[in-house]
């Protein structure tokens, strides 16, 4: 790969998603070893050049040579075209720019919720402005993923229509239901607790990907089923904690667990 030299790549070290792509440029010989620095702890210099709020949404490169700075997607294309024009070229082209432009935009400005940080905030650190339009994105996105993923799932035990929109049903019903234990939170906060929520429903629907392709039976559906409904909640704690929601969420998630069994027992049964 050809050496991007005398460019510094500005990097979020609190969150993993950043620190992975930014150090795989460096393995991969695309940026000098001393090509990136943490956000939080940038010099005074780099402090200078750059627009220090945009910074914190879309991921600055910085050009040594005339001062010039990146942002977002537009460094990561350059990075990459240094060394592979034509993958640059490609993700130039306008209806691929404008995917890419949106899917970074969606993971930049929800990355806190996806992989939350118990760091205490400063005015230095790297966090998203917050964004309603790609939150509310998110949540969309996530719960049809979800939904999408869980019924391929269930439909190899439950016979019968509509497991799709009973899986969407299902999850919009949780998050009306543990909105209410939080709707005394700030609206920041209480939206970034519903996106937080919706990252461990996709998790544990991701967990459900690797067991498509194996053949089990019921009784291991149900072991497998009793793991996921386990990890939701000790993830959802630990979350919680993190945010500092308090144990009533928690408790909501518990009571709707209870709830959703009961009605299903004597609707179904």
């Amino acid at each position: 790969m050809k050496n991007l030299k005398n460019h510094t790549l500005l990097y979020d070290k609190d969150c993993p998603m950043c620190s992975v792509y930014s150090s795989a440029f460096i393995r991969c010989g695309m940026l000098e070893k001393n090509g990136r620095e943490n956000f939080s702890n940038m010099s005074e210099d780099n402090v200078l050049i750059i627009d220090y709020e945009r910074a914190k949404n879309e991921i600055a490169l910085i050009n040594h040579n005339n001062n010039e700075v990146a942002y977002g997607l537009d460094s990561l294309l350059l990075i990459i075209g240094h060394s592979l024009p034509l993958l640059e070229k490609v993700g130039r082209l306008k209806p691929i720019y404008w995917f890419f432009k949106k899917m970074y935009s969606l993971v930049s400005y929800n990355r806190k919720v996806i992989v939350p940080s118990g760091k205490i905030v400063t005015e230095k650190s790297c966090v998203p402005t917050f964004n309603l339009k790609y939150r509310i994105f998110y949540l969309l996105f996530t719960v049809l993923l979800s939904s999408f993923i869980f019924n391929e799932f269930l439909q190899q035990f439950i016979s019968g229509d509509l497991i799709f929109e009973k899986a969407v049903l299902m999850i919009v019903a949780l998050l009306f239901w543990q909105s209410l234990s939080v709707r005394k939170l700030a609206k920041e906060k209480y939206f970034d607790y519903l996106g937080n929520l919706v990252t461990v429903i996709l998790i544990a629907s991701l967990f459900t990907i690797p067991v498509l392709f194996f053949e089990i039976t019921i009784s291991h559906a149900y072991f497998f089923s009793t793991f996921l409904l386990f990890f939701i909640f000790f993830e959802h704690l630990r979350r919680s904690k993190l945010l500092k929601a308090g144990f009533l969420p928690s408790i909501f998630l518990i009571l709707f667990g209870v709830i959703s069994s009961l009605l299903y027992y004597f609707l179904f049964s």
